[in-house]
């Protein structure tokens, strides 16, 4: 759309799905942060277990990793360094050119995933999965992946 056309306002469901979207983003995080507290794992930190956990040899580039779990290049560096830390994941340099780090999930950091997994389930169906009609899932499925996808490439637009 040029910049210099202006959009069509909102229709009523619009601006209500909007507005709504607005209020999920913001407290959605906060319940989740707050039912998984008693892990000793935050949510983000649970991210990035959980995708070490399913890559290949539990092992990929910072870069990557960012990627997948929607995080600045410098936000998943403190996450790692502090998952590192407590012995969960550690870094090394990337075999191939050296020039990035991968990240690997350790053993321990495995247990904590594995451990942090039914309270990060239970949070995720009580607070979200259960709220909506199973019939719509596959379509909102796709719908936020689509969303998420153009969000994380640059220069991409919503399909």
């Amino acid at each position: 759309m040029p910049a210099d056309t202006d959009p069509a306002p909102l229709s009523p469901d619009e601006l209500q799905l909007w507005q709504s979207l607005g209020r999920l983003v913001h407290a959605l995080p906060r319940a989740l942060e707050d039912d998984m507290s008693r892990t000793g794992v935050t949510m983000t930190e649970f991210a990035a277990l959980l995708l070490l956990s399913s890559a290949p040899d539990m092992r990929m580039r910072m870069s990557a990793l960012a990627d997948a779990a929607g995080l600045t290049p410098s936000r998943i560096t403190r996450v790692v360094d502090g998952l590192s830390k407590h012995g969960l994941v550690r870094k090394e340099r990337h075999g191939e050119d050296g020039r990035g780090n991968d990240a690997i999930l350790t053993e321990s950091g495995l247990h904590a995933m594995q451990a942090a997994q039914p309270a990060h389930l239970a949070s995720a169906r009580r607070r979200f999965l259960d709220q909506i009609p199973d019939e719509l899932v596959p379509a909102l499925a796709s719908t936020f992946a689509d969303l998420a996808d153009s969000l994380s490439q640059p220069g991409r637009t919503a399909p």
